[in-house]
């Protein structure tokens, strides 16, 4: 049997699959509403050190994924791919480091927007994890980007943008971060 540590490297190589059989890329082409109604395949793409509370199933980030993350630009480069993902959902889109608004980017159709919900804690663990898998430079690139947008083209809480401005500071001492 695998560990959790194996069981998320597999995954993210394409190789193994999350706790519902779905491998990486099938959860890469599913349609933005079931990314929306759908509340457990956000820990597998974007693993943290805590466990969130829709996915009990999830692995966690641990220090030996974080190295694993870090020399292994196959596992950054998906994760890229889960970010576009999750961009494109959001009504956003990344050349390199860059993330702009797409041309439809509307409060109406891009429920993050708005003040609250689910997609505001997605929002921290993408930035979180991104940081914790050695990808920090375009961690602060989502951080600023969603911060800006969303207070220009939305009415995003005071709360949900200070979680987002705090998801790169370390969570503690024994998290072993690195930013």
């Amino acid at each position: 049997m695998m560990g959790n540590d194996e069981r998320l490297i597999a995954f993210y190589h394409g190789e193994g699959h999350d706790h519902k059989g779905r491998r990486l890329e099938d959860i890469w082409a599913l349609s933005s509403f079931w990314l929306e109604h759908t509340h457990d395949y956000i820990q597998w793409l974007f693993p943290i050190p805590e466990a969130g509370r829709f996915n009990a199933f999830a692995p966690l980030r641990t220090t030996e994924v974080q190295a694993i993350f870090e020399s292994e630009a196959s596992l950054r480069n998906h994760q890229q791919r889960s970010l576009d993902v999750m961009l494109d959902f959001f009504g956003l889109t990344r050349d390199g480091n860059v993330i702009t608004a797409q041309p439809t980017l509307l409060m109406q159709t891009h429920i993050w927007l708005k003040a609250g919900g689910h997609n505001h804690l997605r929002i921290t663990r993408i930035i979180r994890s991104l940081a914790l898998c050695h990808q920090l430079e375009l961690a602060r690139s989502v951080q600023k980007a969603v911060i800006d947008l969303g207070i220009q083209h939305g009415e995003v809480s005071e709360k949900s943008l200070r979680y987002w401005r705090d998801a790169l500071k370390p969570a503690g001492k024994d998290d072993n971060n690195s930013f």
